[in-house]
């Protein structure tokens, strides 16, 4: 029983983690806090103008998207700054790319934003 109680004890720890990770991100990070609120107002319309499941579906799967690949853009970052303060060609070039990863999915996800939203708007 001791080996259950302890996965299920480090699930939970692990949980905690990110939960902590996910409140310092919306608490430090403008760009999180305002991928939040771009995240809030399509759900206030999503729940306003009574979009499909299918729309609801893809919605919440592109705005986890963004969050998710914004959250890793900060922790490269972060990681990169650590190792090197300075600036420096190289890690410039890793900080431009994963700034990249996060336009991408922004882009996918107005992208999917307005295959919901504009025939609401015609």
């Amino acid at each position: 029983m001791s080996g259950i109680f302890k996965f299920l004890s480090g699930r939970i720890r692990g949980g905690g983690y990110a939960l902590k990770g996910a409140f310092l991100l919306v608490r430090t990070e403008a760009s999180i806090q305002v991928q939040m609120l771009i995240a809030l107002i399509v759900t206030f319309m999503g729940f306003y103008l009574e979009i499909s499941k299918i729309d609801w579906m893809l919605q919440i799967f592109a705005i986890g998207l963004v969050l998710s690949i914004e959250a890793l853009n900060t922790a490269i970052e972060a990681i990169a700054d650590f190792i090197h303060p300075d600036f420096h060609n190289k890690i410039g070039f890793i900080k431009d790319i994963a700034a990249g990863a996060v336009f991408f999915a922004a882009i996918a996800a107005f992208i999917i934003g307005l295959v919901i939203y504009i025939p609401y708007f015609n």
